[in-house]
C-alpha cells in the first residue's frame, strides 16, 4: 500500500513537467491567491458597489429601478421581505431620497465604490505580473469601470431574456456582453499595458462562466435563500448573497488568471499574434 501511494504521489508531481500548461496554471493560481482575491472582490462589491447601485437607481427612471430589483433577485437571490424593502427604497420620491442620502453622502458612497475597481485592478495586475499603475493614471479608469459595470448589472436581465424573445437569443447575447465587459475590463484596468488579443481568452472564459452561473443562480438561489432565512432570519439573505458573490468573483478571477496561461500557449499565441497583425 505504501509503495502504491508513493508511486501515485510521484506520478502526480510529474504531471506539471509532462504537461507544461498544467504547471503554469498551478503557478498562476498560487501567484494570484485565488480565494483571497475573490473574497476581497466580493466584500467590496457587497459593502461599497451595491450601495452605490442603490444611490444611482433611486434617482433613475422607473424602468431602471425595476431592472435593478430584477437583477438583485436573479443574481443574489434577494426576494421576499428583502425584495419588498428594496422596492420600497426604489419607489421613494426623489425629494425623500435626497434628504435620506444627502448630496455629500451620495458622492461619498459613489467614490467609496471605486474600492471594487481598485481591487479588480490589482487582480488583473497580479494575473499579468505588472506593477501598480500610478494614481493619476488609474483614477479615471476606476470611475469608468465602475460606471460601466453598474450599467451592465442593471441591463443584464432584459439582455438575458433576449429583450422579450426568450433564452434562445438572450443567452448568446449575454455571453457576448459578458465577454466584451471582461475583455474591456482587463484592457482598461491594466492601463493599455497589454494588447487586446492576449486578453481575449480570459474574457471568453469569464463570459462563459458568467453565463453559466447566471443560469445556476436562477435554479439554486431561491431555495438557498429560503433555507438560509429559515435558519438565520433576515441575516440569511446577507450570508447567502455574500457567499454567492464569492462564487461569482472566484469564477472571474479564475478565468482571467487562466486566460493568460491559455494566451501564452504557443499555438494560441501564434493565432492571436496573427489576428493582431491583420488589424
Amino acid at each position: 500500500m505504501k509503495s502504491r501511494i508513493a508511486a501515485l504521489t510521484t506520478t502526480a508531481k510529474g504531471v506539471p513537467d509532462r504537461v507544461p500548461i498544467v504547471g503554469r496554471a498551478v503557478g498562476q493560481l498560487v501567484r494570484v491567491n485565488l480565494l483571497d482575491s475573490a473574497t476581497r472582490l466580493a466584500a467590496q462589491a457587497f459593502l461599497s458597489a451595491l450601495p452605490a447601485l442603490f444611490v444611482v437607481a433611486v434617482f433613475a427612471p422607473a424602468a431602471v429601478r425595476e431592472n435593478v430589483v430584477s437583477s438583485l433577485r436573479d443574481q443574489l437571490g434577494i426576494e421576499g421581505e428583502a425584495q419588498q424593502q428594496v422596492q420600497q427604497l426604489m419607489s421613494a420620491g426623489h425629494d425623500d431620497v435626497a434628504q435620506s442620502f444627502g448630496l455629500i453622502g451620495a458622492l461619498v458612497t459613489l467614490l467609496s465604490a471605486t474600492a471594487l475597481s481598485r481591487a479588480m485592478q490589482r487582480v488583473c495586475e497580479r494575473c499579468w505580473e505588472l506593477p501598480k499603475s500610478g494614481t493619476r493614471v488609474a483614477a479615471w479608469r476606476w470611475l469608468a469601470w465602475l460606471a460601466v459595470w453598474l450599467v451592465v448589472l442593471v441591463c443584464q436581465v432584459p439582455v438575458r431574456d433576449g429583450f422579450g424573445a426568450g433564452a434562445w437569443l438572450g443567452l448568446p447575447l449575454f455571453m457576448l456582453l459578458a465577454t466584451a465587459l471582461w475583455w474591456w475590463t482587463q484592457h482598461l484596468l491594466l492601463g493599455n499595458r497589454v494588447r487586446w488579443y492576449p486578453l481575449l481568452p480570459g474574457a471568453l472564459l469569464a463570459g462563459a462562466a458568467m453565463t453559466g452561473l447566471g443560469i445556476a443562480a436562477q435554479v439554486y438561489l431561491p431555495g438557498a435563500v429560503s433555507r438560509s432565512i429559515t435558519k438565520f432570519g433576515p441575516y440569511g439573505v446577507v450570508f447567502t448573497s455574500l457567499s454567492w458573490l464569492i462564487v461569482l468573483f472566484t469564477a472571474v478571477t479564475l478565468a482571467i488568471a487562466l486566460g493568460r496561461v491559455v494566451a501564452e500557449e504557443p499555438l494560441v499565441a501564434r493565432h492571436l499574434e496573427a489576428w493582431g497583425k491583420r488589424d
